[in-house]
Order: structure tokens, then C-alpha cells, then sequence
């Protein structure tokens, strides 16, 4: 590499010069902050406070990268994790163009080597502490973190917490108009089946995401109760007291749903879910089983992101087939 040569300026040229570096620093104005920075925000009890958008985001869940996906910000992506089932057609390309860290939580080098300045996790095992990921271990290394509300110390989780998650994500990101544009249309998708399932009486509902020894359910707690009533349905195990619980198979027969709703993800298919079901005979006098009522629904329908309003449409036409459009 040629090294640079010197320029010897005459001694009359160097008056000017040394006159300037004598005379006063005009003051650099300071930097503007972005429209709506700095933004402070308590999630799940973390305080955080941003100067300007994160600029190097890794989400950890496949809804909360439906968040983001869904308000644009695919571009302030560098990572993304642990997929429950497809994502949705309409984000594959942006989906796609997202680095993917690991099939299920990147190990915490992995995750560190992306070098995020934010870390979105959809549920609380994103932030495991025994993995080095607690949001702490993040803090310490200069990374903001934040967790999805269903999963916040609070009481039951409401399509109200969905419009707060997506504009508090969208303000973290600089993008409150388009959060609240997202809003307006989920809104307007929430209030029209509502009004198309007024004075029809609820029917009750079993949720089996999974178990053979128990039943893994949906509790009281989470958006999938909340899914469940504002589809028409009533959860008898809405007395769990958390988003997912276990419940004995005792209490399946004495609870009687009318329908059972199979969560579908992983490597368990529907249909083997509903043989388990079907060929109990623990089960046979159970009205949804004697009946065989079944209603369907992805996993990542069921839980705080941006698939609710349409979720909660797809459900009441399968527990209301009268009543659907």
C-alpha cells in the first residue's frame, strides 16, 4: 500500500489557517432526536427508555415476528427464531428475507453474534436464565429487551392488551401510524363478528393443545380464553389460572363441552390428536367426543399477535356454522 504524501504549504498559506484554529469553536448543534424520541415504556415491569428505533431487532417467537412483519419492520431485523407452523402467506417474502438464528432459542452466543440492540421475546421462555438469556444478561450487554404482554405478571389477557402490544411496538419502532392503522382495521374485524354473533348462546369448549397422561389446555388467563368467548364459545377450564395449564381427563368428562378445539403444531397431526380423543373410552360419553364436534386452529392463531381478529373470526364459524358469513 503507497503511503500518503506530505504537502509542504508555503509559510504565507499557513496564516489564514492558524488564525482559524485560534479563533472560537462555533457550536455543532446537537443531534435532533427522531419525531416521538426519547420514548419510555414499562413492559412486564422493565423499564426502558429509547433514544431513537433499535436498529438491529431479534425476535424469538413466530408471533411476535408476525408483529413486526405486520408493521414493516422486517427491514430493522438481523434475526428471528423458533417457528410454530407456517407463517402467513402474505409474510412469507418479508419472513424470508430475515436471517433465521436457530429452529427453536439460539443458544445465547448465537444470539449475541447477531449482534441485536433489541431482543423481542413472544413468550417467557424466550428470556430463560439458565440459557443466559434472562432480560438482565441482556441488559448487562447493552441490549434492550422486551416480552410479550400475555406473558406479563398481570391478570387475564384481552384483545385490548393486542392493540396496546402493537402500539407500544410500533412506537418503540418510530412507526405509531402505522400501528395504529393496524388497529383501526382489527377493530372494525373484531366489532363485525361481534355483531354477527349477538344473542346466539355460547357453546362450550375444550381446548386440546396436547398431552396423553393429562390434558395440556387453555386457561383463564391468556388470549386464547379471551378468543374462545369473543368467538361464542365459553373455556370450561376458564378457571385455570394461567394462559396453559394441565387438567385430568376426570375433569374433561365432568366439565361436558359441546366442541373441542385441537391446537395444531409440531409433529402431532390433527387428525392423530383426534383419534387419542376419539379411541378413549374414558371419553365416550363426552358430548363433543359422542358428537364428534371438532374445531381447528394453528397454534399461532391462539396466542397475542396480529392472527386474533381473523382467529377469532375462523373459530366462530366453526362453533356458529349458522351464523358465519
Amino acid at each position: 500500500m503507497s503511503r500518503p504524501r506530505r504537502v509542504l504549504l508555503p509559510a504565507a498559506a499557513l496564516v489564514p489557517l492558524l488564525a482559524a484554529c485560534s479563533a472560537p469553536a462555533e457550536q455543532t448543534p446537537a443531534a435532533k432526536a427522531a419525531p416521538g424520541f426519547p420514548y419510555t415504556v414499562t413492559n412486564c415491569g422493565v423499564k426502558s427508555t429509547f433514544q431513537a428505533p433499535p436498529k438491529r431487532a431479534v425476535t424469538m417467537n413466530q408471533h411476535v415476528t408476525e408483529i413486526m412483519i405486520a408493521l414493516g419492520l422486517e427491514k430493522s431485523l438481523v434475526g428471528t427464531a423458533y417457528l410454530d407452523d407456517e407463517v402467513l402467506p402474505a409474510y412469507k417474502k418479508a419472513y424470508d428475507s430475515v436471517p433465521v438464528l436457530a429452529k427453536e432459542y439460539p443458544s445465547k452466543e448465537a444470539l449475541l453474534a447477531a449482534n441485536p440492540d433489541f431482543v423481542y421475546g413472544g413468550y417467557a421462555s424466550a428470556f430463560d436464565a439458565k440459557d443466559g438469556r434472562s432480560r438482565d444478561d441482556l441488559k448487562k450487554a447493552g441490549i434492550s429487551t422486551r416480552l410479550n404482554t400475555e406473558y406479563c405478571p398481570s391478570g387475564k389477557t384481552s384483545v385490548d392488551d393486542l392493540y396496546r402490544e402493537v402500539t407500544e411496538v410500533g412506537r418503540t419502532f418510530g412507526v405509531p401510524d402505522r400501528a395504529e392503522k393496524w388497529i383501526a382495521g382489527a377493530r372494525a374485524t373484531v366489532a363485525a363478528n361481534e355483531k354477527r354473533l349477538k344473542d346466539l348462546p355460547p357453546v362450550s369448549v375444550f381446548v386440546y393443545d396436547s398431552g396423553d397422561k393429562t390434558a395440556f389446555t387453555a386457561g383463564g388467563k391468556g388470549i386464547g380464553n379471551e378468543l374462545i368467548t369473543r368467538a361464542g364459545g365459553r373455556n370450561v377450564f376458564a378457571d385455570v389460572d394461567k394462559a396453559f395449564g394441565d387438567a385430568t381427563w376426570e375433569q374433561v368428562v365432568a366439565r361436558k363441552p359441546e366442541v373441542v378445539v385441537i391446537y395444531d403444531y409440531g409433529s402431532t397431526t390433527v387428525e392423530q390428536k383426534k383419534k387419542r380423543l376419539l379411541e378413549d373410552p374414558a371419553l365416550k360419553d363426552v358430548p363433543a367426543i359422542k358428537n364428534r364436534r371438532f374445531a381447528v386452529m394453528p397454534l399461532s392463531d391462539a396466542v397475542l399477535g396480529v392472527r386474533v381478529p381473523a382467529a377469532v373470526e375462523k373459530l366462530a364459524a366453526q362453533l356458529h356454522p349458522a351464523a358465519a358469513r
